[in-house]
């Protein structure tokens, strides 16, 4: 399911001020020496997933002679992103040849047994973290000069010569974020499962704070617009760094396209630059990523610099409205993300998500006190509200399909509920079904499964949210989660939109929202 955008003409618009104003909230990052806590061996189990066999103390290391074709696993107990710093000697006669090494990082263990020879999705395989060095001088101390995002290390001896072995003294890592978990008070309450998604959940936001909210640390390490929704929102709840949401929602609007569209994404090096990619959806929530940050400061100055570009961002969705008042078809091309699942259609989430996104406006417009933009986005929001029931409701299923084929999905229920096209009760009735009907498409990202919560949440079903949240995120961490995934489908653990899981990101940043949830709603 190849989705990429590479757009053949488009022209990037700087504003220096705000570019000027977001370089001065750079953050200093935060660092801590990790070491390895175990030594460990590992088989398949009956499912044909790797599991510890065998462990052993991180002291014994510097005791193992490797040669060619011996590894050794490092475990270093928790999730991490940094730099990692090798120690390496010989053992033996002068070393007469290099040592040849393989270095394989992983963020969960069934990575550490995928055959990445053989990957051909279609996605970089540039992504996936491991290393071919050749050592010709021991002993040595050899810094890594990436950064890695990573558990567990393999280290393996592909050659050394007859007359001598590797020894590996010591690995050491150097972890960086710009937050620190110490700054976050502990979950108040005795579910020990909610505590541990809360703590999840905060080291999957903490290790995706860097420079700015990354979306993944391993993959793609840049700023996305979506995630950077969802990682402010838990960031208010948790570590209160509004000085990275001021950072970010500058950035994007210092670097707009063409009739000032935002970018989905930004890249960080070898400068700040936006990708050449617009989302239609991401572009339209960058009004709430602004709406809360004010909610969150009370910054007005922030309100009234980037106002006009969420205002202006709705006013390019509204463009794309056909003559019945609807968002056209544009399934099959990566316009519009909602969700990563195989054959989504997203026509009617579309509009669900402008609708959505009209009401962000009106928040903001009420507290410019713009009055004709309340009017103008109040009366437009209503009339797409009866364009969305006329052409997507289906009054047979009591639910809203979407595409020329009527599709069912769960995502497009969701987004219908968020939009708040019916009132609360009928919403309410709808979310219950669709749970219900349990529709063929459904949703595998936390992204999607973020909204469901929240229209739950809003439908006065809280406790059935919570329910969902022990379900889903609980499952992952059941599965073996130190932080929550990009991508989990609990009926299909292995899914991957891009052709393998080997290139997955198992630290996501939209996935970091139960902590969010649990905060906001629960304990109060």
């Amino acid at each position: 399911m190849a989705s990429v955008c590479i757009l053949d003409e488009f022209e990037v618009h700087k504003n220096e001020k705000f570019l000027r104003i977001a370089e001065e909230l750079k953050p200093e990052l935060h660092t801590a020496d990790i070491l390895p806590e175990r030594i460990i061996k590992t088989a398949e189990n009956e499912k044909t997933e790797l599991e510890v066999c065998e462990e052993e103390s991180p002291d014994k290391l510097k005791e193992k002679h490797l040669n060619a074709g011996e590894s050794v696993i490092l475990d270093f107990g928790n999730h991490h992103v940094g730099y990692v710093t090798l120690d390496l000697g010989s053992f033996g006669s002068h070393q007469d040849a290099p040592a040849y090494i393989y270095l394989k990082f992983a963020e969960r263990l069934d990575e550490l047994g995928a055959e990445t020879d053989s990957y051909n999705g279609w996605i970089s395989k540039g992504w996936i973290q491991e290393e071919y060095l050749h050592i010709d001088v021991l002993p040595t101390k050899l810094k890594l000069p990436r950064r890695y995002a990573f558990r567990y290390l393999e280290i393996r001896v592909l050659a050394v010569s007859l007359k001598f072995s590797l020894v590996v003294n010591e690995v050491k890592a150097e972890s960086v974020s710009a937050v620190s978990e110490k700054e976050v008070s502990m979950l108040r309450t005795e579910d020990e499962l909610l505590k541990k998604i809360d703590a999840v959940s905060i080291r999957t936001l903490k290790n995706c704070m860097q420079l700015v909210f990354e979306d993944g640390p391993k993959r793609d390490r840049r700023m996305w617009l979506g995630d950077l929704r969802l990682q402010a929102r838990a960031n208010y709840k948790t570590f209160h760094n509004t000085d990275m949401v001021k950072r970010c929602l500058y950035l994007f609007g210092g670097l707009t396209f063409n009739e000032g569209k935002l970018a989905a994404c930004l890249f960080l090096e070898p400068e700040i630059e936006p990708d050449d990619t617009y989302l239609f959806d991401y572009a339209l929530l960058y009004g709430s990523v602004l709406l809360d940050y004010y909610r969150a400061t009370g910054d007005k100055d922030t309100l009234n610099d980037l106002y006009p570009i969420a205002i202006r961002q709705i006013e390019i969705g509204l463009t794309y409205l056909n003559e019945e008042g609807i968002v056209p078809d544009h399934s099959g091309e990566f316009w519009c993300f909602v969700d990563w699942g195989e054959g989504l259609n997203t026509q009617a989430a579309s509009l669900a998500i402008l609708i959505y996104s009209m009401r962000y406006g009106i928040r903001l417009a009420e507290y410019m006190k713009d009055e004709k933009t309340i009017q103008w986005l109040t009366e437009k929001m209503e009339v797409l509200k009866q364009s969305a029931v006329e052409h997507f409701w289906d009054e047979e299923q009591k639910l809203f399909v979407s595409g020329a084929e009527r599709q069912v999905s769960w995502a497009t229920q969701v987004w219908m509920v968020l939009a708040r096209v019916f009132d609360k009760e009928k919403n309410r009735k709808l979310i219950l079904h669709t749970i219900e009907v349990n529709p063929r498409i459904r949703m595998v990202t936390p992204y999607m499964y973020h909204h469901y919560i929240d229209a739950l949440i809003r439908s006065d079903e809280k406790e059935r949210a919570l329910d969902e949240m022990r379900r889903y995120w609980g499952e992952m961490i059941h599965d073996g989660a130190d932080t929550f995934w990009e991508l989990y489908n609990p009926y299909n653990k292995y899914e991957s939109p891009y052709g393998s899981v080997a290139v997955n990101s198992f630290c996501h940043a939209w996935s970091c929202t139960p902590t969010y949830f649990l905060r906001k709603f629960y304990l109060v």
